[in-house]
């Protein structure tokens, strides 16, 4: 008598897709590369919300972060911009066609140095999508020399002492227009993956800095951005966790035990908080949390900030429903006699 296996069956998520779709190319990137760990969160946080891969357009620059996007959504739309260009890149994409779901991978050298101009504006436009800096304080494309983010006092291998100050990206994301800001480490995967949900789900810019180690250039004794300093050095503000708006949760819990913040969609964000009482609605409680942290020495994570309500570009452009891109010529061509009267109005 003769028996067989059954075959266990595929897990799938709540679209009926297996993981496969939401994977990438096979990474080129060095072993032990924070930004592998990235992209493995950004593979399961869209396979665990659903989210239609080719509903998705991926961008980036240039630089060691920005070959990210090949390791994840292979349906997805994507684009490789000039150097620090992918703000402008995405933003036109994004006006184009509004029913794209934005993602920007980008590095500390493309965000902080030759791209500080575009990030800036997109802040302040509060361009919907979600931009995540893969931050290790080094270009490493470039043989690792300090990068704009690099905290003063850190050592190359070299020896090298760093004597400029560093450029936080959270706190210009706070100052200038980002509606959720959050920090994270590569090496936390349960943290970056529930900062990551809620970013997806949020709308509006959502700006993540994620302290990601350079194994190569910056994973030594005498930097702040190695994986032993951020393990040591790492605060978290809460103890985060996603609730989805399409399943029903019941939820009970002592008054003070929990802070909620109710995302556009109805989804929830659920803040546990641990020995302190922290504010993520208000810009001066974050720039606080940020500065005390630096003078510390300590690496603050979490969601640092988030502003509901606000508009985004599309709203304050006063879009049309339809996505630009599929309008006929007649609706988006200025006719003969209009041009006339421009001219004219011009002479």
């Amino acid at each position: 008598m003769s028996t067989t296996m059954a075959t266990p069956p595929k897990k799938v998520n709540r679209i009926g897709l297996e993981l496969l779709p939401y994977r990438g190319s096979k990474t080129t990137l060095c072993a032990g590369c924070g930004h592998n760990s990235i992209s493995e969160r950004i593979v399961e946080v869209f396979f665990e919300l659903g989210i239609e891969p080719w509903k998705v357009a991926k961008m980036s620059g240039i630089g060691c972060s920005s070959k990210t996007p090949a390791y994840f959504l292979s349906q997805a739309h994507g684009f490789n911009s000039v150097h620090g260009r992918s703000p402008a890149v995405s933003t036109g994409a994004l006006l184009a066609n509004k029913n794209l779901m934005g993602i920007v991978v980008t590095g500390d050298g493309d965000t902080a140095s030759i791209g500080i101009g575009q990030f800036v504006h997109m802040l302040r436009r509060n361009v919907p999508l979600t931009y995540i800096i893969e931050n290790n304080g080094v270009y490493g494309l470039t043989k690792g020399q300090f990068s704009a983010t690099a905290d003063r006092g850190s050592k190359q291998k070299t020896g090298v002492v760093n004597d400029m100050p560093p450029i936080d990206c959270c706190l210009l994301g706070i100052e200038l227009g980002a509606t959720l800001v959050a920090r994270s480490f590569s090496g936390d995967k349960r943290q970056l993956s529930t900062i990551l949900k809620a970013c997806l789900s949020h709308r509006g810019l959502a700006i993540v800095d994620v302290i990601s180690p350079c194994v190569t250039f910056n994973d030594h004794e005498g930097s702040t951005k190695s994986y032993s300093y951020v393990k040591d050095h790492e605060i978290p503000l809460q103890e985060l966790d996603y609730v989805p708006y399409y399943q029903e949760i019941a939820v009970e819990m002592e008054e003070g035990e929990a802070r909620e913040v109710r995302l556009h969609d109805g989804s929830l964000l659920r803040l546990k908080k641990l020995d302190r009482d922290y504010n993520p609605h208000s810009k001066m409680d974050a720039i606080r949390v940020i500065h005390d942290a630096e003078e510390k020495g300590e690496v603050v994570t979490g969601i640092l900030y988030i502003e509901q309500g606000r508009e985004t570009l599309e709203d304050m452009l006063n879009m049309v429903d339809e996505p630009l891109a599929t309008l006929p010529l007649e609706r988006v061509r200025p006719s003969r006699d209009a041009l006339d009267q421009i001219m004219e109005e011009m002479r």
